[in-house]
């Protein structure tokens, strides 16, 4: 009787499951982004200038409340606004886990500089938070051109 109830038990928990899943994908219509992610739109790479390569990136984001779109570990993520409107770029924690990031000094962008002294500087446009254009300086020492 007792291993009855446990197999019903099972039965509904995986009923409950799949209607769960399939209301969520009809929810979700063909192009939809799932609340509080992002994804790249166009990425454009311009190399034309020695020892530096210019990458603008475009973005799309369905953010929650309190949020806008941002970047976190160098890949489109929804951070906190405030981070944003105060333009502490490095709470959002923009490089990677072995960068270290500063704050540019007119606080347009920052930087990321790895540990053998690559520099990557990523400004943000004016004209919107979602365009981040990106420098990457190969320079060594941390110098940058």
């Amino acid at each position: 009787m007792q291993l009855l109830r446990v197999a019903w038990a099972l039965t509904g928990a995986a009923i409950c499951c799949f209607l769960i899943l399939l209301i969520h994908s009809r929810l979700l219509k063909e192009g939809q982004l799932a609340a509080g992610t992002c994804e790249i739109v166009t990425l454009d790479r311009d190399s034309s200038q020695p020892r530096r390569t210019i990458a603008r990136q475009t973005a799309r984001c369905a953010c929650k409340k309190g949020q806008i779109a941002g970047t976190t570990r160098a890949r489109p993520a929804c951070v906190d606004a405030g981070i944003v409107r105060k333009k502490q770029w490095c709470e959002m924690v923009p490089c990677l886990e072995d960068e270290g990031c500063d704050l540019l000094v007119n606080r347009s962008g920052w930087t990321c500089t790895q540990p053998g002294g690559r520099v990557k500087t990523t400004t943000v446009s004016s004209g919107s938070l979602l365009v981040p254009q990106v420098t990457q300086n190969h320079s060594q020492g941390g110098r940058c051109a």
